[in-house]
């Protein structure tokens, strides 16, 4: 399997901005999770471990792709 160990930025725009962490393999699990309040910013990695990333609240993600905002 090619592992490029991406990162990715995330902004909470908002207090409680929520990012989860999901695992690799035949069952995706939720393996971490942390609570961002505004204007606080994580920098997450994909790993062996980590084949995902969910994120729920208002924030920008900037990415190898680009930069993005998540609007309720």
């Amino acid at each position: 399997m090619s592992q490029t160990n991406d990162y990715i930025v995330i902004k909470a725009k908002e207090d409680g901005v929520n990012v989860i962490g999901l695992t690799r393999g035949s069952d995706t699990r939720f393996h971490h999770s942390e609570k961002l309040d505004k204007n606080e910013m994580m920098i997450a990695q994909f790993t062996e471990h980590t084949s995902a990333i969910k994120i729920r609240g208002k924030a920008t993600i900037q990415t190898a792709h680009g930069e993005m905002d998540n609007e309720k």
